[in-house]
């Protein structure tokens, strides 16, 4: 939207193709087909782009640059060279630290204060390009992978518009990453989805955040899957996964350093609830332990 509202020509949308969602889980279009649909603007929605006649499509809408943002499909060498101006991608993160699929979860399991938007022309590595600019946002200590997404989006539109009016204009400088410097944001894992409790609690708490909305934090207790949405750390100790307190404040849950005081959660097909009315449906005792914690 802002490409468009900035007043730049885009003559073919690429999205990918569309995905069963919902309860009744039928194809839906993304967000980007939506929009641009609504625009009346032309969308092209491969399978891959390996293909030699998706590059072909792409090549006769005869575009000055090509603008990526989490596209998820791999863009082959041929790819990079059909626009003048090669392929910009809007990444977030400050490259580069955190290529890779999942900067945004990386940032806040690692616990950084700071990531940002980095506009990057790209090559055939990973996140490997010369950056034309990086823009950095600090990390709020309520931050989750939604709240922060949302806000690097909108920083993300402001600087491509930006990068795309440096290039215009014939005053874009691209600057070589420090690859000495580099990090990986690999795709998060359903293992990691599994909450440690003999790891310290800030940690655990980093991951609440870093997994919210999805896949969520979790832990097993009687064969349920309960998901953690909120939570924060308290000074106390006991075994890593046992239950200390249980009560309308929230539940209370000894880690490898401190514990993990649970606010927020929902049973495997249930809903959210705030522990309150979590627990009058789900009654914990003291001593009980989650997880295979040790």
């Amino acid at each position: 939207m802002a490409l468009l509202d900035a007043g730049h020509h885009v003559p073919l949308v690429l999205t990918q193709p569309d995905r069963p969602a919902g309860r009744g889980l039928r194809p839906t279009a993304s967000a980007v087909k939506q929009l641009a649909t609504a625009r009346g603007l032309e969308v092209f929605q491969p399978q891959t782009l390996r293909d030699e006649g998706a590059l072909e499509r792409i090549a006769a809408a005869r575009p000055e640059v090509l603008v990526v943002a989490a596209y998820g499909l791999i863009l082959p060498p041929r790819a990079l060279e059909i626009a003048p101006h090669g392929v910009i991608n809007i990444h977030a993160s400050l490259l580069p630290r955190w290529r890779g699929a999942a900067p945004i979860q990386r940032a806040l399991l690692a616990g950084d204060r700071e990531t940002g938007i980095t506009i990057m022309k790209m090559e055939a590595g990973l996140d490997t390009g010369p950056m034309l600019s990086r823009h950095p946002l600090a990390i709020t200590e309520d931050d989750d992978a939604q709240s922060l997404h949302e806000r690097l989006a909108t920083l993300g539109a402001e600087a491509v518009v930006g990068a795309l009016a440096d290039l215009a204009a014939g005053r874009a400088r691209l600057l070589p990453q420090d690859a000495s410097a580099a990090t990986y944001a690999r795709k998060i894992g359903k293992d990691e989805a599994e909450l440690d409790w003999t790891r310290p609690c800030v940690e655990l708490e980093r991951a609440v955040r870093a997994l919210r909305p999805s896949p969520g934090a979790r832990s097993q207790l009687r064969g349920d899957s309960i998901k953690f949405w909120r939570a924060h750390c308290v000074a106390r100790h006991g075994t890593p996964g046992e239950v200390l307190e249980s009560d309308a404040a929230g539940i209370l849950i000894a880690c490898g350093e401190g514990a993990l005081l649970a606010t927020e959660l929902q049973r495997a097909g249930g809903t959210r609830l705030a522990a309150a009315d979590f627990l009058r449906g789900f009654t914990l005792l003291r001593g009980e332990r989650f997880g295979a914690a040790g």
